[in-house]
Formats: C-alpha cells, sequence, structure tokens
C-alpha cells in the first residue's frame, strides 16, 4: 500500500443508514475479538519493528497499540456517561498530542492489558443494552455533533478495524 492508502487503509468512516441488531451483534464481536488480533499481530514484533512508523508522517506501530487503549478508554467514559447523564458533553483530547507523551515509548503490554480489560467492560455495557439505550446520546464540542451509542458502536468497530489495519498492513512489510 502506498502511504495515501495506508492513511485509511480500510477506507473512512461511513455512518450506517440504519442500525440492525445484526450489524451491532457484530460490531459488539469485533471489540471483543480486537485486544487479541492486536496482540496476535504484535507479539512477534521487536522493538525496532515496533518503532516502524506505518506510514511516512505517521506514528509508529507502539504509538497505535497506546492510541487504542486511549482511546477505547475514552469510548468507555462516553458510554457510561451518555447512560447515565442526559446528552452529557464529552471532553474531547488531542491523541496527536497524546502521542507524543512519554508513556507512548513504554512497551506495549500494559496497553495490550489496559485494551483486554476496557474492552471486558464496553461488551459488558454494550450486550446489556436496551433499544432505548442504544439511542441514548451524547454531545461531542469538537466536532459539534450529538452521538447516539449506536452510531458510536460502529465507529469505535470501525477504529479498532482501521488500526488493525495499520499493524497488519504494516507488519507484511517485515
Amino acid at each position: 500500500m502506498t502511504d495515501e492508502q495506508m492513511r485509511y487503509p480500510i477506507g473512512n468512516f461511513v455512518a450506517p443508514v440504519s442500525y440492525i441488531i445484526e450489524d451491532k451483534r457484530k460490531w459488539i464481536s469485533e471489540l471483543r475479538n480486537l485486544p487479541g488480533k492486536v496482540r496476535n499481530a504484535i507479539m512477534p514484533l521487536t522493538d525496532q519493528q515496533l518503532d516502524t512508523q506505518y506510514r511516512t508522517g505517521g506514528w509508529t506501530l507502539r504509538q497505535v497499540v497506546h492510541h487504542l487503549a486511549d482511546s477505547h478508554m475514552n469510548l468507555l467514559l462516553r458510554f457510561k456517561l451518555a447512560l447515565t447523564e442526559d446528552n452529557p458533553t464529552i471532553k474531547p483530547y488531542e491523541e496527536a498530542d497524546w502521542a507524543l507523551l512519554p508513556d507512548y515509548r513504554l512497551p506495549v503490554e500494559p496497553s495490550l492489558r489496559m485494551l483486554e480489560g476496557i474492552h471486558i467492560h464496553i461488551v459488558a455495557l454494550l450486550e446489556s443494552f436496551t433499544e432505548d439505550q442504544w439511542d441514548k446520546t451524547f454531545y461531542h464540542p469538537g466536532s459539534g455533533d450529538t452521538v447516539t451509542l449506536k452510531k458510536a458502536l460502529a465507529l469505535y468497530a470501525w477504529h479498532g478495524r482501521h488500526h488493525l489495519a495499520h499493524l497488519t498492513e504494516t507488519i507484511k512489510k517485515f
């Protein structure tokens, strides 16, 4: 893949027109399986390979793993806020700046463990949702969007596949 193709190796997120139960089950399954897929993809890698950028000017594979843990940690918080408050305003964060913090140079194991625990919580919540809970919302001041939890599910299932593809497509080059 070219650098430009590696920017969005599975394409941009496109919000579904409808949210049928089969799709929600598929996305929950993707979230359930993501931590294991990430672990399996990167465990054979050396530190030098983990410090390889997935594209010129992009993050290293190590940064991608740490980002997944941080991003999905924020997702869990957003779900919990939306479940317990009326259309809460969430706190956006500067993910590119977070990727420059010292903890993004740590070994990946702590973030893999975080991702595993976070996803256990996310899946437990999602599998308990009533139909009304899927329509609960949070407000994202960065985008100006009010986001339903069903849309957030679709988005973060895509997000996991997106970054997993960054890892797996880069690994093919080794």
